[in-house]
This record gives C-alpha cells, structure tokens and sequence, in this order.
C-alpha cells in the first residue's frame, strides 16, 4: 500500500515504488511556521509564513498541513483568507517522495464570509490550482511516483451557515450549505497494467473540466445532549476536489471531526451522491458520540468515483485510477454504511493545574472511529459483502 497526498490514507499500489511505502513508526515533523499580525490593529489578523494547517470549517476545500504564505483576518463581523501553498515535502522518515499529485502543483486561494445576522455567516470562496509536472508519453512504464494527470482548474464557490460546524452552539435548528462550480483543463493518460505486473502509459486525453459539487445539511437539538439531522452532497461527473481536503468537519454537532462520506467508505466528491442521517449525543465535555447512516450513489453510471478508503482484489485491464474499486457499467448503487464515533475527553489531572484551568482544550481522548461499509450492486460480484474499518485514537497532549 502506498500514502495518499496528505499521508492520511492509502491507495493500491503498483509495486514499483518504495519511497511512499507507510511504516508501522515513523517518526513526522507536522507545522513550522512564523507569523507576524502587525498588518491591522484587529488581534484575530495573522500572516504565518512555513509548513501550517490549512482547514476550513466543513473539511472539504481545506484541511491538510502544507507549506504555505497564509493571512488570515478573523472578527466577530468578518472571515477572510488569502494565501498561495505548494508541497515540497511530506517531512516523514518513511516517506522520502512527494505524491505524484501533489509533485509540481501550487495553489492560490481567498475566502471572505461575513456574519450577516446573529450567528449567520454567508461567503464567497476560490482556489486555482496549477498542475505543469510531466506525464509520460505512450508505451513508457510507469510507476507509484509517475503522474498521471495534470492541467489548470479553478474552483468558485457560494457558502452560508449558523454556525452550524461550531459544536458549542447551542441554536436549536442549525443548517449549512454550499454551492460549488468548477471549471479549467485537464490532461490525462490511461494506464495499462500487464500479467507480469507491470504499468505502462496509455493514450494521452486532453479535456475541458466543467462541474458543480453541492452539500446541505440540518442539525436539529432536542435538548443540551441530543442532536438528529440529515444531510445531503452531490457532485457531477466532472466534478474533482482540489486535492487538499480531508472531508472531515463537526457536521454531527459534536466536537470530534467526523468524515462526511463515511469511516469505512471515506469517498471524495466526485461523481458520487450522498444521502445521511445521523443522531449525536455530547455530555458535558467529557464524552460525546454519533451515530450515522450513509447512502452512496453514482450520478454518472458510466464514469469513475475518484478515491475511497476501500480495498479490494484488482482484475487486470485498463483505469485511469487505482485508488477505486472496480465498477461495473451502467450501475449507480455504491452502497451503504453504518458509522459510529464515540469519545472520551480528559483534562483534569494531565497537565498542571495552573496550565489546565486556562487551557481550553482537553489534555487527552481517546476515540474509537468505527464504520461497516456494504457494496451495491454497482461493484462487481467479486468484491466482500461487508467492509469495515476500525480505528482507536489515543492522543495526549503535553
């Protein structure tokens, strides 16, 4: 298995690559940065400079740690961000060379939202991603650090909410929403994979990138503990992510960052339409908990689904992708997952009684992030019945 761009997941691999295989330890120098907030008197304006988290609230344009010229401008009326990122290095012993999408691709972006009633934010957000690396040409073999697509695309997008991703809100009905189009070029090459398990370049394709993405969700509180909601997202056939997300937010209400398209499944918004229903409970801040339901859905029957965090046996052939299980023509049921996240929050007792009164995080958690995944019909028959994943999370800060 081979890291995705962020080092957050894996991928199938071709086998000829070393420099991105995941060791069980390793050893990862996550931000590094300096800032300077002299630009405006208003404290929450920062310009930092060096490796930093990028993350907005619902997960989906940004949330990822990269190196990055990053402002940000933050007051009770007014959000904005401008900043220009480019990867240059994971920073972990055991990945030694960068993903090839993120290999030779930079980034601009801006946001601006503006609270435009009591606990109402609307906003405007855009991103542009140049992508120049090399593809190989036709026959030649390739391999995990090889690209196989690149181009110029341009992401604009329409976004309000009640500050719905905020998990100390307590507005009894919270919604969010977002509109999202997409636009620019793309080129392309198939690969080819061979019985001896080798890859080799195929075809190179050039086309025109126009898609749109939506998600709308409801959140409603039926006292201080529980919360039940529902929540959709759409996205065409032509409709690609900008590489830097982790689609995981608060969307459940609760503190712990849950990912949108399923523990299990963990898909992107490509050409896949999902339906959610979820019921989360949160006492005090020692404990919190959500369970959930997905439905997953092609909108186009005859086009791939970008990325997922399933694996499965492989047949031979022709794909533009390997991060994907195989599909079959025609077909749209990708299937459905139950998830459940629950938490424990410690604070008291870990660090110095001075630092925890004033401290507003907890010190520690443990989370178990479980979600079992079952494929419809738009798999092949080949594929297992049931899917999970299961992770604990143990974290302590000091």
């Amino acid at each position: 298995e081979q890291s995705n761009s962020d080092g957050s997941g894996t991928q199938t691999s071709r086998g000829t690559a070393s420099e991105r295989e995941v060791e069980k330890s390793y050893a990862a120098l996550r931000e590094f940065w300096i800032g300077y907030s002299g630009f405006t008197p208003y404290p929450g304006e920062i310009l930092k400079v060096g490796r930093q988290r990028l993350r907005n609230d619902d997960g989906q344009w940004h949330d990822t740690n990269i190196e990055a010229i990053n402002w940000n401008f933050d007051t009770t009326l007014l959000r904005a961000e401008l900043g220009a990122a480019q990867r240059f290095s994971e920073y972990r012993t055991d990945l030694t060379e960068l993903a090839p999408d993120d290999e030779d691709r930079k980034h601009l972006f801006g946001s601006a939202s503006y609270q435009w009633t009591p606990g109402h934010w609307a906003g405007v957000r855009a991103h542009y991603s140049h992508d120049d690396g090399k593809l190989k040409s036709q026959g030649e073999q390739l391999d995990d650090l090889d690209k196989t697509t690149n181009g110029n695309l341009t992401w604009l997008g329409l976004q309000a909410d009640s500050d719905a991703y905020n998990y100390r809100n307590t507005t009894p009905l919270n919604y969010w929403g977002s509109l999202t189009w997409l636009n620019g070029t793309r080129d392309e090459i198939g690969v080819t994979s061979a019985a001896n398990d080798q890859f080799f370049a195929g075809e190179k394709n050039s086309r025109d990138m126009n898609g749109w993405a939506t998600d709308l969700g409801l959140r409603l509180r039926l006292d201080p503990q529980w919360q039940v909601g529902a929540a959709y997202s759409r996205a065409s056939k032509d409709y690609i992510q900008n590489g830097l997300e982790s689609n995981r937010s608060n969307w459940t209400g609760t503190r712990s960052r849950i990912h949108r398209f399923g523990e299990a499944f963990q898909g992107e918004m490509a050409n896949v339409e999902t339906g959610s229903l979820f019921a989360s409970w949160q006492m005090n801040e020692e404990y919190d908990a959500s369970l959930i339901y997905h439905k997953f859905r092609r909108v186009d029957g005859n086009t791939g689904i970008g990325g997922s965090g399933i694996n499965a046996v492989r047949e031979n052939g022709n794909s533009n992708t390997f991060s994907s299980l195989p599909l079959e023509d025609g077909r749209k049921d990708l299937g459905q997952e139950m998830d459940l996240v629950v938490t424990k929050y410690f604070k008291q007792g870990l660090l110095p009684a001075s630092l925890s009164q004033s401290f507003d995080e907890p010190s520690a958690l443990v989370r178990l992030r479980a979600g079992v995944f079952k494929p419809g019909d738009a798999y092949h028959n080949g594929v297992d019945e049931y899917m999970h994943r299961a992770v604990v999370d143990v974290i302590w800060r000091f």
